[in-house]
């Protein structure tokens, strides 16, 4: 019985694995608050769950605020140019359900298909940022790159980040919970896919120090990897 209750037992490795997605849950929430700053808190999200699949983790908090902090100006410059594409797409939602004009089904498609590749190359941007230094737009466009390049995994990681408005939408008792875990857990599930995409973009072997190294791939740019 006393091994149940050991710190390397399945059932406390799983507890404590959920207390980590709790405490990344309210940091999320906590530095969402502003709006302006979601950006560079999804970047730190990021960067704390990769070291966390990867059995790399230290203090979770110091870790969330330090990548928060260095990633601040290029994460918050790519969620400012997502928010800009996310109102345009809500003033054509507007558009096309009030303004009394029938539109073409043809362009209402074409607006739909559009969002959802952009919704699906934003998936990969904060992790993006997390992990490699680079310039804006060489993020976004390797972000199109992987998130075409690897479709299966890249709808796998949208299945989770939706599974919450899912679960949501049938149940109402399960408020709390996605109030507790809705964020942390789908980009866990997400980190857990990307992580080995990530990987063959990084040197074969690595120790923890704060050399930059550099890969460069065929039509994706350059990626400058960071690990501390």
């Amino acid at each position: 019985m006393g091994k149940i209750f050991d710190m390397d037992s399945p059932l406390m490795r799983f507890l404590n694995r959920m207390a980590d997605m709790l405490i990344l849950n309210f940091l999320m929430i906590l530095c969402c608050i502003p709006v302006v700053t979601i950006g560079a808190a999804c970047t730190a999200m990021h960067y704390v769950l990769l070291k966390i699949v990867r059995d790399e983790e230290g203090y979770l908090v110091r870790g969330f605020f330090k990548a928060f902090v260095r990633n601040f100006r290029q994460a918050t410059i790519a969620w400012l140019l997502m928010l800009v594409v996310i109102a345009v797409y809500c003033g054509d939602w507007l558009i096309f359900n009030y303004s009394g004009v029938e539109f073409p089904k043809a362009l209402v498609i074409a607006v739909v298909a559009v969002g959802a590749i952009a919704l699906l190359i934003s998936l990969y941007v904060f992790p993006l940022l997390a992990r490699f230094e680079n310039s804006i737009k060489n993020t976004f466009k390797n972000a199109a790159i992987l998130a075409f390049a690897n479709l299966p995994k890249t709808l796998g990681m949208a299945f989770f980040y939706a599974l919450p408005l899912i679960i949501g939408y049938f149940s109402a008792y399960s408020y709390i919970f996605i109030f507790m875990f809705g964020i942390s857990l789908p980009a866990f599930g997400a980190a857990w896919l990307y992580s080995g995409i990530f990987k063959r973009f990084e040197p074969e072997s690595e120790t923890e120090s704060d050399l930059d190294f550099s890969v460069k791939t065929e039509g994706e740019g350059e990626m400058d990897g960071r690990e501390e």
